[in-house]
């Protein structure tokens, strides 16, 4: 059985390393000296992406190993705190891309995971039985505004307002310039994440109109756990950016991040009729995620691949 992208082994980063293909296997190459290079060789079978961060080379005879093996393979920024582009293998499961593309299309079910998005961002939520998309957004926003004001003053900043301009980027205040920096950050994890099950960053549930809407969506739910606490820490920070990252990319090790939105994805795209914490269909639902292939028929639906079905002879 193939590993699942939400396991330990799951994500892989380097940086600063070239990778290459041995004799032996896949292996990163450590420039210690002049006169010394150190290997460290890559579990590639047991690995579902491979994110490579700056400074690192990786030759073809590596890539069509880490195809061969199902990893997906990943550029990324610093720390993994930014995601460039993606290289999936033609064997991840479409699974969860069909999970999402089915809920995302019929707008009750849209409505429905949007729903369960802000149960999962506020658990004392009590929502209206009929709540439209319009609603939830205004109660969205009136809740982190609240909670803006609290984080002010706990550090006593006063009146905050939250402000992202571009155009005026050197004339903000240290909080809106450290949030700015730290959202971009977990935005490149959130990315990462979704590439590597195979999901469309497009296809958001609140957010929509432009091809990141769904990490925007899915960060949304850690902000108030990881970014907002950190930009109003650094408050009075003389560079706040900076902190910001490098800050973030130190959390990051403590909050193990990346299971837990691959987990938290899965959950959301899950009708919940069907969610259970019983071994037998928890067993069930991890061979559903790495069934491969099927082929598929406008009429009569999804059939399994691997079988002849002509009717007669050719």
């Amino acid at each position: 059985m193939l590993p699942r992208v939400a396991d330990s082994l799951s994500f892989l980063y380097l940086d600063m390393v070239r990778v290459v293909q041995d004799d032996t296997g896949v292996c990163a190459q450590i420039q210690v000296d002049d006169h010394r290079t150190d290997l460290v060789y890559l579990p590639t079978a047991a690995l579902s992406c491979l994110l490579l961060g700056p400074g690192v080379s990786i030759t073809t005879p590596a890539l069509t190993t880490l195809a061969r093996h199902n990893t997906s393979v990943i550029c990324v920024g610093a720390g993994g705190v930014r995601a460039y582009a993606g290289i999936l293998p033609d064997s991840l499961t479409t699974h969860w891309l069909e999970q999402q593309v089915a809920t995302w299309a019929d707008p009750e079910r849209r409505l429905e995971v949007a729903v369960r998005m802000y149960q999962m961002r506020f658990k004392d939520a009590d929502l209206p039985e009929f709540v439209t998309l319009d609603q939830l957004r205004g109660m969205e926003g009136q809740r982190m505004k609240a909670f803006y004001k609290i984080l002010a003053q706990q550090h006593g900043i006063g009146r905050f307002r939250r402000n992202y301009r571009p155009d005026q980027w050197d004339s903000q205040d240290p909080v809106n310039l450290a949030l700015s920096a730290a959202n971009t950050c977990l935005y490149g994890i959130v990315h990462a994440a979704l590439l590597a099950l195979g999901l469309s960053p497009a296809l958001g549930y609140v957010h929509a109109g432009t091809q990141h809407a769904f990490v925007y969506d899915i960060a949304d739910l850690y902000k108030a756990d990881t970014t907002l606490p950190l930009a109003f820490a650094l408050h009075n920070s003389d560079s706040p950016e900076q902190q910001a990252r490098r800050r973030f990319r130190e959390d990051l090790r403590l909050l193990r991040l990346l299971p837990r939105i691959v987990q938290d994805v899965q959950s959301l795209l899950t009708p919940p009729h069907t969610t259970t914490t019983d071994d037998t269909d928890e067993e069930h639902c991890e061979r559903r995620d790495v069934r491969m292939v099927h082929l598929w028929d406008p009429k009569t639906g999804a059939f399994p691949a691997g079988v002849n079905y002509a009717t007669g002879e050719a």
